[in-house]
């Protein structure tokens, strides 16, 4: 056996563990969802589940008739939308503070991650119905009024959303906060040093080194974040499809279909949250450029 063979048998065996829970665990099950999604199912006593196919009867009716599914879409989506840039935003100042040299550093990244720890559906919710979501001042001086009426619904909604529920955004921040400070903390310290020789003002080294550098921890830190906010307990297109598996006018197969829209929708969002934080000419011209610089080695 080939020494280069014998390592790749050592890394199948080191996955298999996964592959056996990815088999197992999610794709036999999202075949079946698929089953079920082009199918009438039926639950019966006697024979347990039963499907009958009907194709895309399921998905067209959602599409064309579920308006309540669709309307919470649009929604659910527009606040993503603005969602996913503030955490990511906010989660790069902080982490940029906490890697600052000042007492207690260790405390206070504690306290940041501290929330992805206890942080649950039950949890968000008994905060939220405390009014423990919000900033005091928001609501003290009417900026929700004021926002409702300047600005357009498909505006306003999202905004006042995301102004409501303002300390939920710092309790979604804590893997991001990691990444941004791992990401920090390789950025080399002489690369700045001779950027300061240079003249080049904080303002300038943030935009012209740290947020290049930092570009692949976005990526990865956008994609944890849509992906956390997708599945989260209480995440209102998931207690739809929920509710609607046991429904009169529902069923396995019609939450199935829901779910496979809401899937294919997340992974469309994927892709462009890809293609805008790392488009390809980027990555081509980075390949091209390692590659001249092997080829010079």
């Amino acid at each position: 056996m080939t020494h280069k063979r014998r390592q790749a048998l050592y890394g199948y065996a080191f996955i298999s563990i996964w592959l056996i829970g990815f088999i197992l665990l999610t794709l036999i099950p999202m075949i079946r969802s698929l089953i079920f999604s082009l199918s009438d199912v039926t639950i019966t006593g006697a024979e347990g589940i039963k499907t009958y196919p009907v194709g895309f009867a399921n998905f067209i009716e959602i599409l064309t008739t579920d308006v309540n599914f669709i309307d919470a879409l649009i929604k659910y989506f527009s606040e993503m939308i603005l969602y996913v840039p503030v955490i990511l935003i906010i989660s790069m100042l902080i982490a940029m503070m906490l890697n600052q040299n000042i007492k207690f550093r260790g405390l206070f990244r504690a306290i940041f991650f501290l929330p992805v720890i206890i942080v649950s559906g039950p949890v968000i919710n008994e905060l939220l119905n405390q009014g423990a979501g919000t900033v005091p001042l928001i609501e003290q001086y009417g900026m929700l009024e004021i926002i409702q009426e300047q600005l357009p619904p498909f505006l306003a909604d999202p905004i006042s959303s995301l102004l409501s529920e303002m300390i939920m955004v710092l309790w979604f921040s804590g893997v991001q906060i990691v990444l941004f400070l791992a990401g920090l903390q390789k950025l080399p310290t002489e690369v700045y040093e001779a950027a300061k020789v240079d003249g080049a003002t904080p303002w300038e080294t943030f935009w012209k080194i740290t947020l290049p550098s930092l570009k692949n921890i976005m990526l990865v830190a956008s994609i944890y974040t849509i992906v956390m906010l997708s599945t989260f307990s209480n995440n209102v297109i998931l207690t739809r499809i929920r509710s609607m598996m046991f429904a009169a006018d529902g069923g396995y197969g019609y939450a199935s279909a829901m779910a496979w829209i809401y899937f294919i929708l997340i992974a469309l969002l994927l892709i462009v949250s890809m293609l805008l934080i790392s488009p390809p000419e980027r990555i081509r011209k980075e390949k091209g450029v390692k590659r001249y610089v092997s080829i010079k080695k």
